[in-house]
């Protein structure tokens, strides 16, 4: 049988109202009790409001990049920014001033100097790209203090977090949004819109994960500040970055809208690649090599859905590769597989039993919101659409989703289930591979058919 895991019951009076009770939301451990629950999930929706006004915590690697772009997106306005490097802050004083905008209100005068600019200016969104503990807290500040939150990923990493995440959007009535930008790579919604149309039939099975070569950013002293990443690795041992690959197959999947995750089983293999890389590079007397890995080089999660499909996440981040997201739909009717080239098969269409290139269909079956944000995309030019012109979409449409007053495409519930393979994999995995049932963080609403805001709004 399934085991359950759930969230430790917690003080309600611990809900962030300053720098302790942020960091208390990140203290809490283990997956033991019940969740004690005083409001109803729900789709929220928010008063219009022409300007966006933001509030950007961490203008790291993809930080600055999200700065640079919501400074050029119409009815976003960057008025505050918060980074413990001085050098960071002042990078995006520079951008604002050479882009003839207002100058930001400056913070950080130490990790938790969020939690002062949550309280002391007038925002309508706090946006936040901080190393991955951080996250939660940034968007528990956000909310209480009257703020919408939006994340980068991961955007929880306990069961814990993720029912105080929902719980807080749900009293505040604030959306929390994680940014998953590889729900809008070009091949993937091309994807999601055959499956709307039914050309791969009823879904049956999903292969994805994160599959990228990290070792030597891993160890860098200056690509993750402070190491960040790296002592995830030492410290936890499961899936521990599933959304690039979760995210768009929960929405082809119909996750939190029809269906959701049931139960996993989680294995990691042993944990070489890393360590010998790190002796390699660094040498066998420097104290990283000195530290023990945790993390399995790969780790492989199974995720049974309520109706019965299956869902295979890899994530593998320690051993030589080509990057991969190793993508795959299949249904009674046809697959498609993404990498390492692109190629599909479907009945009636494809001859006997071999692969189709699949750039036709990806012209054929563009998603309207690609249709839609061509020329903005364009426009952006190379340094500000990224990663081809998905985080371009992701920024863009998170804005005027705001302005307009609609639900963004990925709301609380899709953040914190997709966010929860993390912790589900640890338990399964420190279980020796045993099932994880995931907790219904809406609560029986995934059971109600709703459309995704890309297919009720694809023209934002």
């Amino acid at each position: 049988m399934a085991r359950s895991i759930n969230r430790r019951d917690f003080l309600r009076s611990s809900a962030v109202t300053g720098a302790g009770a942020v960091l208390g939301g990140i203290a809490l451990g283990g997956c033991s009790g019940a969740p004690m629950l005083t409001t109803k999930p729900r789709v929220l929706t928010t008063e219009p409001k022409d300007e966006i006004r933001i509030g950007f915590v961490g203008i790291g690697n993809m930080g600055s990049g999200h700065v640079r772009r919501l400074m050029h997106i119409p009815g976003s306005k960057i008025a505050a920014v918060c980074d413990i490097r001085p050098s960071r802050t002042k990078w995006a004083v520079e951008q604002a001033k050479s882009a003839g905008l207002e100058v930001p209100a400056v913070y950080g005068k130490d990790e938790t100097d969020f939690v002062r600019m949550c309280e002391n200016e007038d925002l309508d969104l706090v946006y936040n790209a901080a190393p991955w503990e951080w996250h939660t807290p940034i968007c528990l500040a956000a909310m209480e203090n009257g703020s919408h939150a939006a994340s980068e990923v991961n955007i929880a990493l306990s069961i814990e977090d993720c029912w105080k995440l929902v719980e807080t959007a749900e009293k505040t009535k604030k959306h929390c949004v994680m940014m998953e930008n590889c729900c809008y790579d070009k091949a993937e919604m091309a994807v999601m819109n055959m499956v709307g149309q039914k050309l791969f039939g009823d879904l049956v099975h999903g292969e994805c994960g994160y599959l990228h070569d990290l070792r030597g950013l891993l160890i860098s002293d200056t690509y993750y500040q402070g190491q960040w990443r790296w002592k995830e690795q030492t410290t936890r041992d499961g899936n521990l970055y599933p959304t690039h690959g979760i995210g768009p197959m929960a929405w082809c999947m119909d996750i939190n809208r029809g269906d959701t995750f049931d139960y996993m089983v989680s294995v990691s293999s042993r944990a070489l690649g890393l360590h010998q890389y790190v002796v390699e590079k660094l040498g066998a007397d420097h104290p990283m090599a000195k530290t023990d890995v945790a993390c399995g080089d790969v780790n492989i999660a199974l995720i049974r859905t309520k109706k019965g499909k299956t869902i295979i996440c890899k994530h593998d981040t320690h051993l030589p590769r080509p990057y991969s997201r190793d993508f795959l739909v299949q249904g009674t009717k046809g697959i498609m597989r993404k990498y390492p080239k692109s190629r599909v098969h479907i009945e009636g269409k494809s001859k006997g039993h071999g692969w189709e290139d699949f750039g036709s269909y990806l012209k054929e079956y563009e998603h309207p919101v690609w249709k839609a944000t061509q020329e903005r995309i364009a426009k952006a030019g190379s340094g500000g659409m990224g990663h081809g012109g998905m985080d371009y979409i992701e920024d863009y449409r998170l804005i005027q989703a705001l302005r307009r007053g609609i639900s963004p495409d990925i709301d609380v519930y899709d953040s914190v289930l997709w966010s929860s393979v993390i912790p589900v994999s640890e338990e399964s995995v420190r279980k020796q591979g045993e099932p994880v049932k995931f907790p219904d963080f809406t609560r029986g609403m995934w059971k109600k058919e709703r459309k995704l805001g890309i297919v009720e709004y694809p023209s934002l």
